[in-house]
């Protein structure tokens, strides 16, 4: 709601409006599921009120003890995503598929257009650490919400951090003006010498090193 112009102009004038509410009801089966909803539509309509058309539906968590099908098997909750994913059981060796979240689509578009707004490229006239000292309260806030749960889903928008970087050195630098992997070179040689200048760099590098000692 939050998004509506009435409502941003209700908020300025004072005027204080209920949150939109959104809720989760988890069901053994499909028919069950169905009666909730009629159910809830009916309650609704004594209200005057009714459920969103798109937001309201019925999904089946997909996972190895679900193995069925339904046409939707997906669903956006507090900037997650909620889908079958494959996972790995180190024990036993053995993969599988679990219902869990991730950072949504949704959300990282706007955290990559927050990056974008800085417009790192064109402030030539920064340095690094003031970057970081920038950057580093932002991140940490996305790392420790959006980093909660499937954590590899966030390396894109590492990497879309560290391509901002790259397009702002080759900006400041004459050196690296024309070089994108010069400028790669030397952003890496940046975080090995500082490997805490900016706070997705720590996590990068745990899991490169995860990597490295498996494949060993």
């Amino acid at each position: 709601m939050s998004g509506d112009v009435h409502v941003r102009i209700c908020e300025r004038l004072g005027v204080k409006l209920p949150r939109a509410t959104r809720r989760l009801v988890h069901c053994r089966t499909k028919a069950e599921a169905e009666a909730i909803k009629a159910a809830l539509q009916a309650r609704f309509e004594e209200c005057e009120l009714e459920m969103h058309p798109d937001k309201t539906k019925i999904v089946y968590c997909k996972d190895s003890n679900r193995p069925g099908s339904h046409a939707s098997q997906s669903f956006d909750f507090l900037g997650f995503t909620f889908r079958p994913r494959r996972a790995r059981n180190h024990q036993k060796r053995e993969n599988f598929c679990t219902f869990s979240p991730a950072v949504s689509r949704a959300a990282m578009k706007s955290m990559r257009m927050t990056i974008r707004q800085l417009r790192l490229r064109l402030r030539s006239q920064t340095e690094v650490d003031a970057i970081a000292l920038e950057l580093n309260p932002v991140l940490r806030g996305w790392m420790q919400y959006y980093g909660r749960y499937g954590r590899s889903e966030m390396h894109n928008l590492y990497r879309y951090v560290d391509e901002s970087l790259n397009r702002w050195a080759r900006r400041k630098y004459k050196g690296l003006k024309n070089g994108k992997v010069r400028a790669s070179t030397w952003l890496r040689l940046i975080r090995c010498r500082r490997p805490k200048l900016f706070a997705h760099w720590t996590m990068l590098s745990s899991a490169s090193l995860l990597v490295e000692s498996r494949m060993t």
